[in-house]
C-alpha cells in the first residue's frame, strides 16, 4: 500500500524505515501471488496497473482504520516525546490551533509550527518535512489522509463607515465591487465563493492588497480601507468590539472548512499518532 501511495519504490522504503530492496522483494512476492504485475517501472516512479488499483481498493481503508487503531494503542503505551511538525495556514495556526496544544505540551511533545498555503502544506507533508497539516483545501493527493477538524461561516466584513455605505447603496452588488478588495491571494479564495452564491458577476476583480494572513487584512479592514471575506472566527471579537461589520449578504454566507492531513505511514510514530488523535478531539469540540 505505501509504494501504491508514494508512487515510488524509494519513497515507501523510507516511509516504512526499509531498505529499498526488501520492499522490491516484497513487490514482487506480491506479483508472483497474484499473477499479476502490480506495478509499471518508470523513469521516476512506478505506475499501478489495475491489478494494483483494485487490490488497493479492495484493502485501503481497512488498513488504514487498522493502522490508525494500532497506532493509537502504540501512542497510548509507548513514550511520546519528541518534536512535532505541524504547518498549516499562518491565522488559522495563530488563532485556533494555538490554543489547542497545551495536552501535546503537558505530555512532554516539542511543537514546532510553521506556515504555508494549502498547496506548500500538502507538499510538506508528502515531502516528510513535516508530520500533520492543517489546510482548507480539499484533500485531493491519494498519498494524504485528512479529516475535517473545524467548520466555520464565511462572511465579507468592512469597516462600520464602509459597513454603512454600502448598506444605503441602491446597487450593493455595483458598489461593492468598486470598494477596494482586501484578499488571501489573486485566485480569491473564499472570495470567489461568497460573491458566487450571493449572485455577485463580476469580469475581473483585482485585489487593492494580497496577504496570506487574514489578521493582516483585518487590521487594514479596521481602519476604515476596503472590504473583504474572511472565516468568523477570525474576525468575530473585532465585529463584537464595532472594529468591523458584517456586509448583509444578498442571498447568504458560505461555509469554510479546515482538514487535519498526514501520510498514513506517519502514524507509526506514537508521537504523530497521539498528536493526530488529540487535535482531531480539541478542535472538533470547539467546532
Amino acid at each position: 500500500m505505501e509504494v501504491y501511495r508514494q508512487r515510488s519504490i524509494s519513497g515507501a522504503a523510507r516511509a516504512l524505515n526499509l531498505t529499498q530492496p526488501a520492499v522490491s522483494q516484497h513487490i514482487s512476492g506480491l506479483e508472483v501471488a497474484i499473477g499479476r504485475p502490480m506495478f509499471e517501472r518508470q523513469v521516476q516512479g512506478v505506475m499501478p496497473t489495475p491489478a494494483a488499483d483494485d487490490l488497493a481498493a479492495d484493502i485501503g481503508n481497512s488498513l488504514d482504520i487498522a493502522e490508525s487503531a494500532l497506532a493509537s494503542a502504540r501512542a497510548r503505551s509507548m513514550d511520546v516525546s519528541g518534536t512535532l511538525q505541524i504547518i498549516g495556514h499562518a491565522d488559522f495556526m495563530a488563532d485556533k490551533l494555538a490554543g489547542e496544544l497545551l495536552p501535546l505540551l503537558e505530555s512532554g511533545i516539542r511543537v514546532h509550527m510553521h506556515t504555508g498555503d494549502g498547496p506548500l502544506v500538502a507538499q510538506m507533508i508528502i515531502e516528510g518535512h513535516c508530520d500533520l497539516g492543517i489546510t482548507a483545501h480539499p484533500v485531493t493527493d491519494s498519498r494524504l489522509k485528512g479529516e475535517v477538524i473545524f467548520t466555520d461561516k464565511v462572511v465579507a466584513v468592512a469597516s462600520p463607515r464602509v459597513a454603512a455605505r454600502l448598506h444605503d447603496s441602491h446597487d450593493f452588488s455595483a458598489d461593492l465591487l468598486n470598494e477596494p478588495l482586501l484578499a488571501y491571494n489573486l485566485e480569491l479564495s473564499l472570495i470567489d465563493g461568497w460573491l458566487g452564491k450571493n449572485r455577485i458577476k463580476y469580469k475581473t476583480l483585482l485585489p487593492a492588497m494580497v496577504g496570506q494572513d487574514l489578521r493582516g487584512l483585518r487590521s487594514m479592514l479596521a481602519q476604515g480601507f476596503g472590504w473583504s471575506v474572511m472565516p468568523l472566527f477570525l474576525c468575530q471579537q473585532h465585529i463584537q468590539q464595532g472594529k468591523l461589520m458584517p456586509l448583509q449578504a444578498p442571498v447568504g454566507d458560505t461555509a469554510v472548512s479546515y482538514n487535519l492531513i498526514w501520510l498514513p505511514s506517519a502514524l507509526r510514530q506514537p508521537r504523530i499518532a497521539l498528536a493526530r488523535q488529540t487535535l482531531l478531539w480539541q478542535l472538533n469540540q470547539t467546532g
